[in-house]
């Protein structure tokens, strides 16, 4: 099999191995008839990819694709990066071989899937950040006068009820009584 220098080069000298531990997006793909397996880790800052990591078990042209991969990618918006396609991939390493071609699929797709993961887990986010703010405060009245509680107070500001919450209900109650006005819960 013979390879360009440029797909030597990436190979024998790879660009941005490794994890990124707490990375914002991760991508896994492989091929089960050669056995090629890569893994892309990204971390995005203001929609840019900023750090780009990938870890592949496979030959030299897989090898060589993800480190081209790794490098196109670097500092582009996630729209650009998801632009990236296996024959950019293979252009930009000057080609490969037709039978080496796959490679470049798994590089561009590896990388695709990282993005999508980041965005999905985006969604996520904004999910629990709204279903956060659909909370609504419950306000607390004295069972006694209906004047206003500000968390738990001892003593009702308006009529001067000594209070104490309810084991069961753990509502406001009048200290010493036997029975719960909000839920008759018995002492």
């Amino acid at each position: 099999m013979i390879y360009n220098e440029k797909v030597m080069e990436h190979f024998q000298n790879p660009r941005n191995v490794g994890v990124i531990k707490d990375a914002d997006g991760v991508g896994e793909v492989g091929n089960p008839v050669c056995g090629d397996m890569m893994t892309f880790y990204i971390k995005v800052k203001n929609n840019r990819i900023a750090d780009v990591k990938f870890q592949t078990f496979g030959c030299g042209a897989a090898i060589a694709v993800s480190s081209m991969v790794s490098e196109m990618t670097k500092g582009k918006t996630l729209e650009e990066a998801m632009k990236i396609t296996n024959k950019s991939v293979a252009k930009g390493l000057g080609g490969l071989p037709k039978n080496k071609l796959h490679c470049s699929n798994l590089g561009a797709d590896a990388l695709h899937k990282a993005i999508e993961d980041f965005k999905e887990k985006q969604k996520a986010k904004r999910k629990i950040s709204d279903s956060k703010m659909d909370v609504k405060p419950v306000i607390v009245n004295c069972p006694y006068c209906d004047g206003p509680l500000n968390g738990f107070e001892e003593i009702c500001q308006k009529c001067q009820v000594e209070l104490e919450n309810c084991p069961q209900c753990g509502k406001p109650m009048k200290k010493g009584v036997q029975e719960c006005p909000h839920c008759g819960a018995k002492r």
